[in-house]
């Protein structure tokens, strides 16, 4: 995917790491330091060093991760059982933008997320909040889902879908039945795609379907304009709780989030549009430059660039960016990989650039096409 602009950066080696903790008091604050400046593992000493400086920190702030969001729950359940670290999720509805405010807000103190996971627009769009970091298994990652200098790598991703609830609203079989009575007060995007990356590429997905591409975004927003005046669009960010409810029986969204709503309601179903290139987007893992829990942040990391780790989402329907390297080593869970639904047409993943020019287009247009 992206390719930013290569910064030369000078790593700390661990021979000059292990000298500055002797000589430097008070402890505690010198290993904070030491951590905050590795750019791998072996920067402290080794993996095991990494977990021991994790363990003596004790907690770890992560930010915008619904539990049922690419098995999140199950995840963060994990990590902290697994290394004994307290794991604190804020604002688990929030979106990527927020995640971003949130680190602006509370840089300094105790709170602030110590670790990033956005869609791409925004992710591109605040590199310079990031701290370099290479995790043991960076070699499995092609260069197109990485920055060159570990600022970000790509983790999971999937495909724009359309969950419904089969009960409640017949099945959309293109993108212009969304438009119909059937489905008045009833379609949910899963956030505002100025601030959003599954609201992004829910608008990119409509775009596509109505004849417009990468390059030009204005059919999907012309789309959802459409569907405003319709009186068909409602203005929730749907969650569980809404989906449960019936506030939002039609949602737009990533294909693995619409999937685990099948465990909110048995009557959900999941639809990508047939005859309809499919847009697909991989999320940005990156690690808060001034994280409170740097050494915590960088064995997050390491845990979810694991084959354990990888796994895990794939456990929740998304598909890991590890996968081709996972099949080849034998080491990726089988039966939930050839599970994951069968994906025809030619992907639309865009690029740093067509992403920038989304963006200010929807910056400049989406809230007057949708008030």
């Amino acid at each position: 995917m992206p390719t930013l602009t290569r910064a030369a950066a000078a790593l700390l080696a661990a021979a000059t790491f292990t000298a500055l903790t002797a000589c430097s008091p008070p402890e505690d604050k010198q290993e904070d330091a030491g951590a905050g400046a590795a750019a791998s593992a072996a920067d402290l000493g080794g993996m095991d060093a990494l977990v021991a400086a994790a363990k003596k920190e004790g907690q770890l702030n992560v930010i915008a991760l619904p539990p049922d969001w690419a098995n999140y729950g199950e995840i963060i359940k994990t990590f902290g059982d697994k290394y004994g670290i307290k794991v604190t999720s804020q604002q688990p509805d929030a979106g990527s933008q927020d995640e971003i405010d949130a680190a602006k807000r509370t840089k300094g103190t105790d709170r602030a997320p110590d670790v990033f996971d956005l869609g791409q627009a925004v992710a591109l769009a605040n590199t310079g909040m990031y701290a370099k970091y290479k995790v043991a298994t960076w070699d499995d990652i092609d260069d197109q889902f990485k920055d060159p200098d570990g600022a970000w790598t790509n983790d999971y991703g999937g495909y724009m879908a359309i969950g419904y609830d089969s009960a409640k609203v017949p099945e959309p079989k293109s993108i212009d039945d969304l438009l119909g009575p059937a489905y008045k007060g009833k379609v949910a995007l899963n956030g505002d795609p100025t601030t959003s990356g599954a609201g992004f590429s829910g608008v990119l997905m409509a775009a596509v379907a109505k004849g417009g591409s990468a390059n030009d975004i204005k059919p999907g927003v012309d789309f959802f304009s459409q569907m405003k005046k319709a009186g068909n669009l409602v203005p929730v960010d749907p969650t569980s709780a809404t989906i449960k409810s019936g506030q939002t029986p039609v949602v737009i969204d990533w294909d693995y989030t619409n999937a685990a709503h099948v465990n909110d309601v048995p009557t959900w179903k999941v639809a990508l549009l047939p005859n309809v290139d499919p847009v697909g987007g991989f999320y940005y893992q990156a690690i808060n430059a001034d994280a409170p829990h740097p050494a915590a942040a960088r064995l997050w990391e390491e845990f979810l660039f694991s084959d354990e780790g990888q796994n895990l989402w794939l456990a929740g329907g998304a598909r890991p960016i590890r996968a081709d390297a996972m099949v080849k080593a034998g080491t990726i869970d089988k039966a939930k990989y050839d599970a994951l639904p069968k994906v025809t047409g030619t992907p639309v993943l865009p690029t740093p650039e067509q992403t920038t020019q989304m963006s200010d287009y929807l910056a400049k247009n989406w809230a007057a096409a949708v008030k």
